[in-house]
């Protein structure tokens, strides 16, 4: 079973993760942020993961410290759980349209930590999340996962579905590229010779 656990704690937040890759889109999700909570089920949901997390933050300064630091501790769970990264797609993307939006994602497992992330939100927040901090949480996952994780808006008029979308597009693009390929077996999807 491909499985990462994360404790981490800092100053600003203290996460308890827990990352099942091969799971079936179960969730039990709480950061003290109800829309990063719905994004995080959503993840867990497209992306056939299985996912426990438990937040405390100091959302009493900002949301920022929060959001960040599970981005990168989802990212390290994926390391962890991936382990030495043989035998995996190691890249995949996804087009996800909901509504009248549409948003794709790509990500690369390449052992290099790389986000661009090209959101059209011009709201402050999305429910009662910082819509600035959704990027935050991609370049933290980046950075957690050692991976180029890129994700865009091409249109959409709703800025609950651009996130939305966003973050179901990245769920089953790290679905595939954590998906285990027959074909390769234990080989190591690089010709460096490292990830």
């Amino acid at each position: 079973m491909r499985r990462g656990v994360i404790e981490r704690t800092t100053t600003e937040t203290a996460i308890a993760l827990s990352l099942t890759l091969d799971g079936r889109g179960r969730y039990d999700v709480r950061t003290g942020i109800r829309f990063l909570d719905h994004m995080l089920e959503l993840v867990a949901r497209h992306g056939a993961f299985d996912l426990k997390l438990r937040v405390t933050g100091d959302l009493d300064v900002d949301q920022h410290h929060t959001v960040e630091d599970v981005g990168i501790a989802l990212g390290e769970a994926v390391t962890r759980g991936l382990g030495a990264r043989r035998g995996i797609n190691r890249a995949g993307y996804f087009v996800m349209p909901m509504d009248e939006t549409l948003a794709v994602a790509a990500i690369d497992l390449s052992g290099r930590a790389h986000a661009a992330v090209d959101l059209r939100l011009k709201v402050r927040r999305v429910g009662d999340l910082q819509a600035e901090l959704v990027n935050d949480f991609f370049d933290g996952f980046a950075q957690g996962a050692k991976a180029n994780v890129h994700v865009k808006v091409l249109y959409g008029r709703s800025s609950h579905h651009q996130v939305e979308a966003v973050f179901k597009a990245f769920a089953r693009a790290l679905r595939v590229a954590c998906a285990r390929d027959r074909r390769m077996a234990r080989m190591l999807p690089s010709t460096k010779g490292l990830l």
